[in-house]
């Protein structure tokens, strides 16, 4: 049974190096390749393009302007799953030379034996000589994706990875132009329920990677909105709990023969007012989730009947040990830490 793995390569305004790695790739006997020319300039550029067309047989596809390498890989997607029937996936490189052939073949392998799993080329950047800006954007990444999204990878921004065919196509309509669409693919992998597997590669650094188009500032912001809408749903929905827990104290603190305590029954009608304004954000922005609705609905539901509970009994308790301080300032805390278990529960169960 026949199998087609193309090796896809963006490019802007590529130099030497891309030769030397085509012509390895072609010595090893890998094709097809397919070259996105991501709006390099022509007079400068197309000769490079044109080597690689006319000397390697290489597929170019050409951008009239410089639109990401997150469009160039989805736009290099969509002509290997139109060309290809026996599409088995796709191997994504760098052309900056930080890829070997040895490293592709070993991914390529993996994907082979692993059709579903994302197949990430993974660098040890526990080594010495790396850029102190990779280790740190890379750590980074890691750290904050495992604890915000559930994703364990140990090299978020690696450029060699296999990707299968049935996530190349959920990936078309994937949010992402530029370098952030590189995390949403890791991201994608948690909803869609894809398999990441690692494979060792080579650690190569070239000139501190100079000729690397990743702008550590610009393109970590753009990496980082990606988690930042889950804080601000959070701090705003919190917010509002708060002002509606004041307002509804102030309320109900005098009164009298109500049939749970001020403190519970504030908690319980400020949680409603906020939890039902989360549960609209969190579905329509934060997680877009794709599951029924209602569905999605009576889970939230249950999560913040059993966050109400522990949060109004918990602050009840702890007051009772500063009866002078305003319960705010007790239910600050408490809801901190329910924060996190609240936020766990819904990336796991409500919305996955």
């Amino acid at each position: 049974m026949s199998a087609t793995v193309p090796i896809i390569i963006p490019a802007y305004e590529p130099d030497e190096k891309l030769i030397k790695l085509l012509s390895e790739i072609n010595t090893a006997g890998f094709s097809p390749i397919i070259v996105v020319n991501d709006g390099s300039d022509d007079d400068v550029y197309g000769g490079i393009f044109k080597r690689a067309e006319n000397d390697y047989g290489v597929i170019v596809l050409k951008h009239a302007v410089n639109m990401g390498k997150g469009r160039a890989l989805k736009d290099a997607f969509n002509y290997c799953l139109v060309e290809y029937s026996d599409l088995v996936g796709v191997i994504t490189a760098d052309a900056d030379g930080q890829h070997t052939t040895t490293d592709i073949g070993r991914v390529k392998a993996e994907l082979m034996e692993y059709p579903d799993s994302l197949i990430m080329g993974c660098r040890d950047f526990d080594e010495s000589g790396i850029p102190a800006r990779s280790v740190f954007g890379n750590k980074t990444t890691s750290r904050v994706m495992k604890s915000l999204a559930g994703v364990h990878v140990s090299d978020t921004q690696t450029g060699l990875r296999a990707i299968p065919a049935n996530f190349m196509r959920y990936l078309l309509n994937e949010n992402g132009e530029r370098f952030e669409f590189e995390t949403n693919m890791l991201l994608a992998t948690k909803a869609e329920g894809v398999p990441i597997r690692e494979v060792d590669i080579q650690t190569i650094y070239i000139e501190e990677n100079k000729s690397s188009h990743f702008h550590p500032i610009r393109d970590s912001i753009r990496i980082y909105a990606v988690f930042g809408k889950f804080i601000v749903s959070s701090l705003s929905s919190s917010l509002v709990d708060m002002l509606m827990f004041a307002l509804f104290c102030r309320i109900f603190r005098r009164v009298q023969g109500l049939p749970v305590g001020y403190i519970m029954l504030s908690t319980i009608l400020a949680r409603v007012v906020s939890a039902t304004y989360n549960f609209s954000v969190n579905y329509k922005v934060v997680f877009k989730g794709t599951e029924n609705k209602w569905m999605s609905a009576v889970k939230y539901a249950v999560l913040a009947v059993m966050i109400v509970l522990l949060s109004g009994y918990g602050v009840t308790y702890i007051y009772r040990f500063f009866p002078g301080v305003p319960e705010v300032l007790v239910k600050i805390p408490v809801d901190c830490i329910l924060f996190l278990l609240s936020f766990w529960i819904q990336r796991e169960f409500v919305y996955k």
